[in-house]
Formats: structure tokens, sequence, C-alpha cells
């Protein structure tokens, strides 16, 4: 199967309706990623239909949870899913957050060579992080555990906003570890297209 075949059949599985050339720019994406990951070691994935299934679909399958509105992808690393994200719908402002300045070098060429007009960095520790405005969604994926994810994240939020977390396997000791001042009861799982592991999103909503 090639990578544009598997990209295709995710999307249609997924049932995501994309706007004309959101399927080529995402491709495209990865290829700059492969490029890039060979001197800056940004992915593990070197294989091209993986790379769709475990980087594309697995952060495109989020969006049908996300409410609308500002989202910021907190630990972007390589640009996952805050890029796929910010391809898929141009209409959401996307602000790609990494504390690394090589990765957010990365990120920065991405926006510019992807043409991500409705995209922005910010190289910083997060917990620093002090943005003018916050955001309806702050997403994460492998960045940390959930008690440490909101301990760090939960001001960059705004009022009614969540902390969407991204994990494998039903995080149960994590959601244990949870203190009060934050919800994270709204836990969905999520079907990833051409991927078998287990895939779950936490929705957390911080307490005034």
């Amino acid at each position: 199967m090639t990578p544009q075949a598997a990209l295709a059949r995710g999307l249609a599985e997924l049932g995501l309706a994309l706007g004309d050339g959101t399927a080529a720019k995402l491709l495209a994406y990865l290829d700059l990623l492969a490029k890039w990951n060979r001197t800056h070691n940004l992915t593990a994935i070197r294989d091209p239909v993986q790379a769709v299934s475990r980087q594309l679909l697995d952060s495109l399958a989020v969006l049908p949870e996300l409410p609308a509105g500002s989202l910021a992808d907190v630990g972007s690393g390589g640009g996952l899913p805050g890029i796929p994200i910010a391809i898929a719908q141009p209409a959401r402002r996307v602000t790609l957050n990494d504390a690394s300045h090589k990765k957010g070098a990365f990120l920065r060429q991405a926006v510019i060579e992807l043409d991500l007009a409705n995209a922005q960095v910010h190289v910083g520790r997060v917990e620093q992080w002090r943005p003018l405005e916050r955001f309806a969604v702050v997403i994460s994926r492998g960045f940390a555990n959930l008690a440490t994810f909101i301990a760090r994240c939960r001001h960059l939020v705004a009022a009614g906003g969540v902390l969407a977390a991204m994990k494998g396997a039903y995080p149960a000791e994590e959601l244990a570890e949870v203190r009060e001042g934050c919800d994270c009861s709204d836990v969905r799982r999520l079907r990833v297209p051409l991927l078998a592991a287990e895939r779950h999103l936490v929705l957390c909503r911080p307490g005034a």
C-alpha cells in the first residue's frame, strides 16, 4: 500500500471531509518531517505507510472529539498532533509549542513551507508561557502523565476550555492520580484506521 492509498483509506474510515489539496499537504508534511529527521532525530518512525497511520491518522482521529476554538499543542516535538490538525482545519488557530530550539526551528520551517496561515510557533518551557489569549483546547501527545500535564498547562486554558491528553491504553493509574479541581472523567476511546493499538483521549476540564 502506498502512503497516498493509506491516507485516502484512513480519511474515508474516519469520515473526515477535508478541503481540496489537504491530503497532498498532509503528505508533504510527512516528507518534510522525514527530511529533517535524517539529521534532527524528530521521530523513530521511518516507514512511510506507518507514518500515515501512527502520525497523520493518529492525530486526525481526535478531531471529532475536540471542541471548536483556538488550540495549543504543547510539547509538539515534530508537530504532532498540531500540524495535521492545522492542515485539516484551516479555520482553527493553532499554536505549536516546544521547549527545544531545535524542534522549534523545524516547526517554524514547517509552518512556512506548508503555508499554514493559521499556525504559529512558541518556543519555551510551557510553565513559563503566558500567552496574551488563553486557548479553548490545550492538547498533548506523550508530553507527560495526566497530573503533570494538568499542573503545567492548566493556566493556558480559557474559561470553559479543555486539556486534551492523547493516550494509548486506558490510563486508569494516571486518572487515579488526578487531584480535585480538575474533572477528567470524560475519556473517549478512539479508533485509528490501520492501527491495531489502543488509543484514548482524556478531556480534562479545570475548575475555577
